[in-house]
């Protein structure tokens, strides 16, 4: 079973960019975290992390055939990207959307997520622990398949 693992844009900036709603974890540490659990669920994991929609379109299409499913955190992308939806769709293979923040909470733009409503589930406000939540969860109905 293999995941790839999809960081959008300013994710770079974990640890670093308001710590206070995102945590002091780097994205370093979240990938070193999501290779120690996927290691424990035997999972092979890719990562991947763009700044750019385009780029993360075009990673999308040419996984399709050498992983199994996505853990996804689109950043900004989440609520005003049709293109990742229709990307993510396209492909056909499941994905679990990822927020360290509780989105819920936030700022009323943030609310809405054009890629929930076709996830396979939805993780956030458990900080980076939500990925080491939805890599489990995805594992789990990839198993199940």
């Amino acid at each position: 079973m293999k995941v790839a693992i999809v960081h959008g844009p300013n994710l770079q900036l974990l640890g670093t960019r308001e710590p206070e709603v995102y945590g002091k974890e780097t994205l370093d540490d979240v990938n070193r975290a999501l290779g120690k659990l996927a290691a424990e669920l035997g999972v092979e994991i890719e990562t991947f992390q763009s700044n750019h929609e385009g780029a993360i379109v075009d990673f999308l299409s040419g996984a399709r055939g050498r992983v199994d499913g996505f853990l996804v955190n689109p950043g900004g992308l989440t609520h005003t990207s049709i293109v990742l939806r229709d990307a993510l769709v396209g492909v056909g293979l499941p994905f679990v959307e990822v927020h360290v923040s509780n989105t819920a909470g936030r700022e009323r733009f943030r609310r809405d997520s054009f890629l929930s409503g076709v996830a396979a589930g939805v993780v956030f406000g458990f900080g980076i622990h939500g990925y080491l939540l939805g890599l489990r969860g995805l594992a789990h109905r990839l198993a199940q398949k």
